[in-house]
């Protein structure tokens, strides 16, 4: 498992995401997930996404993993952007106290949207997405509700991002202290690089795995 970390510096992120700690000696992969209840092939399968530029798993492999653990990992993912998203405030407040009140309500109109665009997603899956997920698993799935539904209108919480990050790179005023600035565009370029790796769990692991387990209801009820 060290090993496995020293590879990558990306995957320092996954691990307690998916639920693992710090501190597991010497152990191999397999040993360190199984005493902490997670499964490995879900685990190594983040741990592709976010090492790897482009990885998309293979249906097979798919069938290897836990659908439980990957909720669980985009669970504790929302809480670690809603912290992410906190501390680019506080950063944002610390490198616009210089400008003008013009310049400070277009960062902050930005930032707001962002926020709370962010929050709708992130409420949406946990009272509706994930919930139905767990209702697939033990047979009780609504049928009103699919999860292509879900994809068909999952919305990009990246655009308003990269819309602040560009205004910060271009338009700030020069009294800007350029430390400040840069902190802030490297908490921008870092949230936005996690969020497409969390785009991708949810889109080419979390969908197609329910996708599966629905047809696979539906077969048995037939």
């Amino acid at each position: 498992m060290a090993d496995l970390v020293n590879s990558n510096i990306s995957i320092l992120g996954v691990i307690p995401r998916v639920g693992l700690s710090f501190g597991f000696g010497d152990d191999t992969v397999e040993e360190a997930c199984r005493k902490h209840g997670v499964n490995a092939n879900t685990f190594l399968l983040i741990c592709s996404v976010y090492s790897l530029d482009g990885y998309l798993p293979s249906s097979e492999f798919l069938k290897k993993v836990d659908i439980r653990d990957v909720v669980k990992c985009l669970r504790r993912s929302h809480s670690y952007y809603t912290d992410a998203a906190n501390a680019l405030a506080d950063g944002i407040e610390q490198m616009i106290e210089p400008c003008d009140d013009k310049y400070k309500k277009i960062i902050w109109k930005f930032f707001t949207e962002y926020k709370e665009e962010l929050q709708k997603h992130f409420e949406y899956e946990e009272k509706m997405v994930f919930p139905y997920v767990e209702s697939v698993l033990e047979h009780h799935k609504n049928k009103d509700f699919t999860i292509l539904q879900y994809e068909e209108n999952h919305s990009n919480i990246e655009e308003k991002l990269d819309d602040l990050k560009n205004i910060v790179m271009k338009y700030l005023p020069k009294q800007c202290d350029t430390a400040k600035v840069y902190n802030v565009l490297l908490r921008i370029f870092t949230l936005e690089q996690d969020l497409r790796k969390h785009t991708i769990i949810e889109d080419d692991i979390l969908v197609p795995i329910v996708n599966r387990l629905e047809d696979d209801e539906t077969e048995a009820t037939a």
